[in-house]
């Protein structure tokens, strides 16, 4: 690999040579891997993430979110709580991972006042669960399936990623999980990880 290939980027600033990483990532794990590195700063490229590096309201709940991409959900969004002047959001994380691991975390929901709205392979949602208020207004939602089972998601997943990849988040379920205390931080991800921890 020459210096300028290993220093060149993308129009918004990714590393290109990261990307290069995702063109064999064919696995939830293999992406997994991959976000918890980027997650810890030692990646330059996120697929569908256009920019290089996270930003700084992920950064304190960085480690937690890569020890769940290293256990089994690849996270696709997340956002701590948190409660200051004029906006207050529900903590959440959405991502993709397998069945198994999606009994697991629909099972949250049965045993703690977490919610986990599961999307089997090939389900969509037209749900809409606020998350984020800002001055009174909605401005995020949870609960509209992102799983690609649509030509042009699975297009922009092979064009990012890989092909492989993008057939397998198509065939993968899809996950949220929130906490439905509004302003509430910590509960959330520790739990997450436990259920994909357990047994």
């Amino acid at each position: 690999m020459d210096d300028q290939y290993t220093t060149e980027r993308d129009s918004f600033g990714r590393l290109l040579a990261d990307r290069q990483v995702w063109r064999q990532a064919t696995t939830i794990p293999a992406a997994g891997e991959l976000t918890a590195r980027w997650l810890e700063g030692r990646s330059q490229y996120q697929p569908g993430t256009f920019t290089p590096g996270i930003d700084g309201e992920t950064e304190a709940i960085a480690g937690e979110l890569a020890l769940l991409n290293r256990n089994g959900l690849f996270t696709k969004e997340s956002q701590p709580g948190l409660r200051e002047a004029g906006t207050v959001q529900r903590a959440y994380v959405t991502g993709f991972c397998t069945p198994e691991s999606a009994g697991s975390l629909l099972a949250l929901s049965s045993r703690t006042e977490l919610v986990t709205v599961g999307h089997a392979p090939g389900e969509m949602s037209s749900a809409s669960i606020p998350v984020t208020l800002q001055d009174g207004e909605i401005v995020t939602v949870l609960g509209t399936s992102e799983s690609p089972i649509e030509a042009d998601q699975l297009k922009d997943w092979a064009d990012e990623a890989n092909e492989s990849l993008a057939l397998v988040l198509a065939e993968s379920w899809y996950v949220e999980i929130f906490d439905p205390v509004w302003g509430r931080d910590g509960a959330l991800l520790a739990a997450v990880l436990d259920a994909l921890t357990a047994g």
